[in-house]
C-alpha cells in the first residue's frame, strides 16, 4: 500500500503549521513563557514529522520485505551504531539488503554514526521518544553572549563566545583583556561589539528547539524525496 497521499497530506501539514509555530516562539521569547498552545503545536508538528517516517517505513517493508511479519511494530530505523542498525534492518526489514541494496545504504547513511550533519535525526528521534504519551519535553530560555573586538581603521575583528575564558596577561587585537570583566579594557584603538543571543533549548538537547523543528522538517522532506524514487 502506498501511503505517499498521507504523508502529502502531513507534508502540506506541517507547512502551515511551521510560520505560526515561529510566530508563537518569538513571542514566547519576549515575555519568556511557554503558552500551552505552543506545546500542543509543536508536539502535533513532532508527530507528524514521526508519522511521516514511518509511513515511509511501513512501504519500504511492503515492498521489499516479503517475509516479514506485517503485523509486528514497525519503525523508520535509527540506530546509534552500525552492529545495532543491522539487527533491527535484519529483524524489522527481512531481506532488505538483498532486494534493494541502494536503498539499504541509503538508510545506513543517514544515521548519526556517519557524521555530524546526521546529528539531526537523532536529536528529533530523542525529542520525540521523550513526546510519548502526550507529554512535551519542557523547553528552556537560555542566553549566549558573544564578544566582537574590532580595529577601528578596518585592520580585521576577533570574536569569541562566552563559554571562552581568558586569564590574566592576554591581549586580543593588541588590548588588554580584563580578566574580571572578560572584556577589553576601554582604549582608543578598537570597538567591542556584544551581542546576546536569545533562545528556547529543549531539556537535555543542547540546539534550538526552533532550529531542530525547521532542520527535522528540511530534512524528512530530503528523506521523502529520495525514498520515493524507490517505491
Amino acid at each position: 500500500m502506498n501511503r505517499f497521499n498521507n504523508i502529502n497530506a502531513l507534508l502540506s501539514r506541517l507547512d502551515t503549521l511551521l510560520p505560526k509555530i515561529e510566530s508563537e516562539y518569538n513571542s514566547a521569547l519576549q515575555i519568556q513563557t511557554i503558552s500551552s498552545d505552543l506545546k500542543i503545536n509543536i508536539k502535533d508538528f513532532v508527530s507528524h514529522l514521526r508519522s511521516i517516517l514511518d509511513y515511509l517505513a511501513h512501504d519500504i517493508r511492503d515492498t521489499y520485505c516479503p517475509t516479514a511479519d506485517s503485523t509486528a511494530n514497525l519503525y523508520f530505523p535509527i540506530r546509534n551504531d552500525k552492529v545495532n542498525f543491522d539487527q533491527y534492518i535484519n529483524g524489522a526489514y527481512p531481506g532488505l539488503p538483498t532486494n534493494h541494496i541502494t536503498l539499504y545504504n541509503y538508510l545506513e547513511s543517514l544515521q548519526a554514526y556517519n557524521g555530524n550533519d546526521n546529528e539531526w535525526l537523532t536529536l528529533f528521534n530523542k525529542l520525540n521518544n521523550e513526546n510519548k504519551h502526550e507529554k512535551l519535553v519542557e523547553q528552556k530560555r537560555t542566553e549566549t553572549r558573544s564578544v566582537k573586538v574590532s580595529n577601528k581603521q578596518g585592520r580585521g575583528s576577533v570574536s569569541w563566545s562566552s563559554g571562552v575564558k581568558f586569564g590574566s596577561g592576554i591581549k586580543v587585537m593588541g588590548v588588554p583583556i580584563d580578566p574580571n570583566t572578560q572584556m577589553p579594557i576601554p582604549n582608543k584603538t578598537t570597538t567591542t561589539e556584544v551581542t546576546i543571543w536569545v533562545d528556547f533549548k529543549f531539556i537535555d538537547i543542547n540546539v534550538s528547539a526552533l532550529w531542530l523543528l525547521k532542520e527535522s522538517l528540511k530534512r524528512i522532506k530530503d528523506i521523502v524525496t529520495e525514498v520515493k524514487k524507490y517505491l
